[in-house]
């Protein structure tokens, strides 16, 4: 659809949000967004999703209030199922995902990135999860994400208190991963991701499962789990690959299978 744009360059998928002027989400562009993960995840080709927002300005600015205005509860049932789906659904990618903040992020905004893997802010972004101030609050992973990565002291300064922060506070918190010059984020982003092509695919499938394991569980069950997908990987072309690869001093070419 027009609101979101995909390109591919090499095996790493490229989507920018087009909604201008504040690259909003609508019912229409999550369930396109929730759809091109899906297909994403069936191209064995794409290692590595990147999303950004158009222009200088906005990475996105979250759900358009408009939609919230009339107070209609089956309006805001719809949109919190769709929203949650779309970025539990990108939060599943079996490959790694890059949010390259190149602007505001703010709300739903905000939590599309929170459901990413990886956060590069360009040194002008904002961050914020303001919904509190509007009489809502975040229902797309917000108030679960944002504390998982900065802790709860911060998660709750930005969300009872609706605090914005700046890209170099954003890093210094552990929001974002890194921070990069204005207009470098799609460049770096781009960077990032191609070194994920250097990994082995099912490898990196089986390691994100164990690492947001931790979100979920307890340590005491993600052990044995560990133990167990390294050995299903001997089940994979690509663990061969890789290994056989290494030992004779050549590029791996990896079957993502």
């Amino acid at each position: 659809m027009a609101e979101l744009k995909l390109e591919k360059r090499g095996h790493t998928a490229l989507i920018t949000i087009r909604n201008p002027p504040a690259n909003t989400w609508t019912a229409q562009t999550l369930i396109a967004l929730r759809d091109l993960v899906l297909q994403l995840n069936a191209d064995k080709d794409v290692y590595a999703l990147v999303l950004i927002g158009e222009g200088e300005k906005f990475f996105s600015a979250g759900a358009d209030l408009n939609l919230f205005a009339a107070g209609d509860k089956a309006v805001a049932s719809d949109m919190a199922r769709v929203f949650g789906q779309t970025f539990e659904t990108l939060s599943n990618f079996r490959g790694v995902s890059i949010a390259a903040i190149n602007g505001y992020a703010m709300g739903g905004g905000l939590e599309v990135a929170l459901a990413c893997d990886i956060r590069i802010a360009e040194s002008q972004a904002v961050l914020a999860l303001p919904e509190a101030k509007v009489g809502l609050l975040p229902c797309a992973g917000g108030t679960q994400n944002l504390a998982w990565l900065v802790g709860e002291g911060w998660a709750k300064r930005m969300i009872l208190c609706g605090e914005r922060v700046d890209a170099q506070k954003a890093l210094q918190i552990g929001l974002v991963e890194e921070v990069v010059g204005k207009g470098e984020a799609l460049e770096k982003a781009l960077a990032l991701a191609a070194k994920v092509a250097e990994q082995s695919p099912t490898s990196v499938t089986a390691c994100k499962h164990l690492i947001q394991q931790g979100r979920y569980g307890s340590m005491a069950k993600a052990l044995p789990l560990e133990r167990e997908l390294f050995v299903a990987l001997f089940d994979t072309q690509d663990q061969k690959e890789g290994v056989n690869a290494f030992l004779e001093k050549r590029q791996a070419h990896w079957a993502n299978g």
